[in-house]
């Protein structure tokens, strides 16, 4: 089990929002796109919602159990966090 992986988020502050948002993506939208336009995290948000490479550990508990279950390529349903609502893609 890789105990490193990469992965995108978009942060919103309200489930709604956050189911929103899965909506536009099942529809094709771009992750990095929605992730530009919409993230409240301002720093990964202008990368496409690029969070680089991590460790257990590093990211609070909720994200990182959510992070950890991901396939490559897999998105997951809204995690809730302190900071909100977040859409996580692992990206590897």
């Amino acid at each position: 089990m890789s105990n490193k992986i990469k992965c995108s988020h978009i942060l919103v502050q309200k489930q709604s929002e956050a189911l929103a948002v899965l909506e536009r993506l099942k529809k094709g939208e771009s992750f990095s796109r929605l992730a530009q336009e919409l993230s409240q995290d301002r720093g990964s948000g202008k990368r496409g919602g690029d969070l680089g490479y991590f460790t257990r550990g590093m990211m609070v508990k909720p994200f990182e159990e959510a992070a950890f279950k991901l396939e490559k390529g897999q998105m997951s349903g809204p995690v809730k966090t302190e900071f909100g609502y977040h859409i996580i893609k692992r990206v590897d």
